[in-house]
C-alpha cells in the first residue's frame, strides 16, 4: 500500500503561548486538495508551517511519505515537499528564469550547476503561468501578481509530491486565480501532486478542493469533504458572521447576510 503523502497524529500547534491546533488527526494521498479556512490569526499560516518542517510543533508526529518528517535531512524533505509562503523576499537581482531554477536546488549535487533539463522544467513551469514571455525580466520589475506567478512556477519546477500553499491566489486577478486553480487541479490529477492550500475564500475552496480543514483559533477543528463541512451553520461559526447559502444551478455558494 501507498504511504501516504502526509500523516498527521495528535498534532497540536501554538504561537505566542496560545494553542491554535489541538490533537488532530489528518492524512493526504496522491492527488488529493484539502483547504485550510479561517479567521485572521487562527494559525492557518502557523500550521502550513509546522507541516512543512519549519516550526516544531506542540506535540504529536508528521510523517512524509511515510517517513518520520523529525528523522528526515532537510534536503530530502525539500525534495518530497514544497512550499509557497504569502510574501516572496528577493534580496538580490534575478531574472525571472533564474528565480525559477531555484526549485530545482534540491535535486542538485554539491556544487553542480543546472543542466539543460532542468533549464527546460522551469520554462516548461513558466509556460504553465503564463510567464514564458519573461524570462529574461529582472525578478525586481514583475508586478505582485506576475511575482505571484513566478513563485507558483518555481514550486512547480521544483517538482515535490506534496505542495503547501499559503495564500497562492494573493495579487492575483480572478482570471489568473481561476487559471491557477485549475493548474493546481490539472497536477493533482495528472501529477498526483497533493495539496495543501491556506485559502479565504470559501466558494473557490468548494469548487477546488476535495477536503476542508477549518481552524477556529481556540484549538478547534472541524475537517472534512467539502460537501460536508463548508455549509452556512459551520461557517457563520468559523467567521463569526452570519453567511447564507445559495444554490445556482446545482452549485453551492455562501454569501454574508
Amino acid at each position: 500500500m501507498t504511504a501516504a503523502l502526509i500523516e498527521v497524529r495528535g498534532l497540536s500547534v501554538a504561537i505566542g503561548g496560545r494553542t491554535v491546533v489541538s490533537d488532530v488527526d489528518f492524512a493526504l494521498g496522491n492527488g488529493e486538495r484539502l483547504a485550510v479556512l479561517g479567521r485572521n490569526g487562527a494559525g492557518k499560516t502557523t500550521l502550513l508551517h509546522t507541516l512543512a518542517g519549519l516550526r516544531k510543533p506542540l506535540g504529536g508526529s508528521i510523517r512524509l511519505c511515510g517517513e518520520q518528517m523529525s528523522a528526515l535531512a532537510p534536503r530530502r524533505i525539500a525534495q518530497l515537499r514544497g512550499v509557497l509562503l504569502q510574501q516572496q523576499i528577493d534580496a538580490f537581482p534575478a531574472s525571472v528564469l533564474e528565480t525559477a531554477l531555484v526549485g530545482r536546488h534540491p535535486w542538485l549535487e554539491r556544487w553542480a550547476w543546472e543542466s539543460a533539463a532542468d533549464a527546460r522544467t522551469a520554462r516548461a513551469a513558466l509556460a504553465a503561468v503564463g510567464l514564458a514571455d519573461l524570462e529574461e525580466r529582472d525578478v525586481h520589475t514583475l508586478s505582485g501578481g506576475e511575482r505571484q506567478r513566478l513563485a507558483l512556477a518555481t514550486l512547480l519546477t521544483q517538482e515535490p509530491q506534496l505542495a503547501l500553499l499559503d495564500e497562492p491566489l494573493s495579487h492575483l486577478d480572478l482570471n489568473h486565480q481561476i487559471a491557477v486553480l485549475q493548474l493546481l487541479g490539472q497536477r493533482a490529477r495528472d501529477a498526483g501532486m497533493g495539496m495543501i492550500t491556506v485559502m479565504h475564500d470559501v466558494n473557490l475552496a468548494r469548487r477546488h478542493a476535495d477536503r476542508a480543514l477549518l481552524l477556529f483559533g481556540d484549538g478547534r477543528v472541524e475537517q472534512g469533504p467539502v460537501a460536508d463541512v463548508l455549509n452556512a451553520t459551520t461557517l457563520t461559526q468559523l467567521y463569526g458572521h452570519p453567511l447564507r447559502r445559495i444554490d445556482a444551478g446545482g452549485s453551492d455558494y455562501f454569501i454574508p447576510e
